[in-house]
């Protein structure tokens, strides 16, 4: 359904240390500047990318908007939320922690990343 997912910064120096952090915890490579000062993630056929407005106002977050990151397990997103508050980040919501939910458990962190976006690690808890 996606083909990638884009968000707008303000300091992109502080949003790439932020992502090449947390992108470091489940395995990616840090992000990698384009000629238009553009960064790109890629992870799995996932495309994930900061960029400055391109109408040069400054980039605001999405209320009511969250963009969620998969994690192997619950141990693999307190290192993602811990890499995350040491580069920038801020702790919001409640705890990183295991959930019910109607689906079944799952495991949620969530961020505030240096541009206020709101950005989420999940895991899905095994039933089996």
């Amino acid at each position: 359904m996606f083909s990638h997912v884009m968000l707008g910064v303000n300091d992109m120096d502080a949003s790439k240390a932020f992502y090449d952090a947390l992108f470091a915890v489940v395995g990616a490579k840090p992000g990698k500047i384009d000629p238009k000062g553009r960064c790109f993630y890629f992870k799995d056929g996932g495309v994930f990318m900061l960029t400055s407005p391109i109408n040069g106002e400054p980039a605001c977050n999405g209320n009511g908007s969250t963009i969620g990151f998969t994690v192997d397990s619950p141990e693999q997103g307190d290192a993602w939320h811990a890499a995350g508050v040491a580069n920038g980040g801020v702790s919001i919501e409640d705890a990183p922690g295991i959930r019910n939910a109607p689906s079944g458990d799952i495991y949620l962190a969530y961020l505030s990343d240096p541009a206020g976006n709101k950005i989420c690690a999940l895991h899905r808890i095994s039933t089996d």
